[in-house]
């Protein structure tokens, strides 16, 4: 409002102070009705374009030219820059009727053409800089939405990251600790039966249970180390993959569950995730065999590597399915399952027709598989 009233402020000075006495109440009625209204152009632009419109043919029809007919151009301006291209249109077509009717009555004899010319190209340039505005203002407006909507979606992705980081970092500490306190629960229960039958065996099953909890001790801190970039224990100790199979086919064996271990094909191409990936189904499907198969059960591990693909099955003969209708609990399958499906891989796992379980899946190298992951 101060700005805005600066204008009417200057055009009422000028009238009172160059017009003659006996002309001074018309002159500073008419530049008041032209001038005042432009106090409230940016809330009701319309309205005062309208109003200083009326007051300029009103000033027409008395015949007085004043100064104070730049107010029409400062209304067209204020119309462009506030309103659509309809309302720009029809303010330019009014103030253009005016600039006709103006140099009509008060261009010079033989002289319209010049004034015509000169008073449309301002009129004209009143409203491509209000166009001009209104369309700056709406890119601007544009930006800073775009701006606000990358930062939500950035703040949505970092929660997604954290949820997922959360969800592998919960998948790994289940799969090392349940496969690992599995292994020591089953060496202990072989220690006691042996302590006093065979002390020499109970105590390489108590060694292998120290073993096993070092072990499981390593596979938290690398696992939790990868979190931070100054862990030295995840340097030292990388990822466990397929060359680690058959470690942890020996320690099933000490364990009681004998395991046999195929591998066909190299592996040398299969990146390090897929075969953690490979590791820990493995590992998930051996440690629900013992703890769940009756003792004598056996268990084989077939790892077929190709180029594009990877294919791992894990069965053993326990001699009794469970029974029909009920489904393993837990959240060792479904981790499986999450990881296969990190490579485009669909996890298969359910009874054998002639006793045993078995656990499938295949995992893709390929562009896709690689995508997905």
């Amino acid at each position: 409002m101060l700005w805005d009233s600066l204008l009417p402020v200057l055009l009422l000075l000028n009238v009172m102070t160059t017009r003659v006495p006996h002309e001074l109440p018309v002159a500073v009625a008419l530049t008041a009705a032209l001038a005042v209204p432009l106090l409230w152009r940016r809330r009701a632009p319309l309205a005062v374009f309208g109003a200083v419109a009326a007051a300029a043919l009103v000033q027409w029809l008395t015949d007085v030219q004043l100064p104070a007919d730049v107010a029409l151009l400062v209304a067209l301006y204020t119309v462009a820059a506030h309103t659509g291209r309809r309302g720009a249109l029809v303010a330019g077509a009014v103030v253009e009727a005016g600039v006709l009717l103006a140099c009509l009555r008060w261009a010079p004899e033989g002289a319209f053409l010049t004034p015509f010319v000169a008073v449309t190209a301002m009129a004209v340039a009143a409203a491509v800089l209000g166009v001009n505005t209104r369309t700056t203002r709406a890119y601007l407006a544009a930006l800073v939405e775009r701006a606000a909507r990358l930062e939500r979606e950035q703040e949505q992705q970092a929660r997604l990251a954290v949820a997922e980081e959360r969800t592998r970092i919960a998948r790994e500490m289940h799969d090392i600790v349940t496969h690992n306190l599995s292994v020591m629960v089953a060496l202990t229960d072989a220690a006691v039966y042996a302590q006093h039958r065979s002390p020499d065996r109970a105590t390489a099953a108590m060694l292998q249970i120290s073993e096993t909890g070092r072990q499981a001790l390593t596979d938290m801190r690398r696992s939790l180390g990868i979190l931070r970039t100054d862990e030295p224990d995840a340097q030292r100790h990388p990822l466990p993959g397929i060359a680690q199979l058959e470690a942890l086919a020996d320690q099933m064996c000490a364990a009681g569950l004998p395991t046999r271990l195929d591998v066909h094909g190299g592996h040398a191409h299969v990146p390090a995730t897929a075969q953690l990936t490979v590791y820990r189904v493995v590992q998930e499907a051996l440690t629900n065999t013992l703890k769940h198969a009756p003792t004598g059960t056996r268990a084989t591990v077939r790892i077929h590597c190709s180029t594009g693909a990877l294919t791992v099955d894990v069965t053993d003969d326990g001699p009794c399915p469970p029974p029909p209708g009920t489904a393993p609990s837990g959240h060792g399958i479904p981790g499986m399952r999450e990881r296969s499906a990190a490579y485009g891989g669909t996890l298969r796992a359910g009874p054998l027709p002639g006793g045993g379980w078995e656990v499938h899946t295949r995992l893709l190298l390929d562009s896709s598989g690689a995508a997905s992951a």
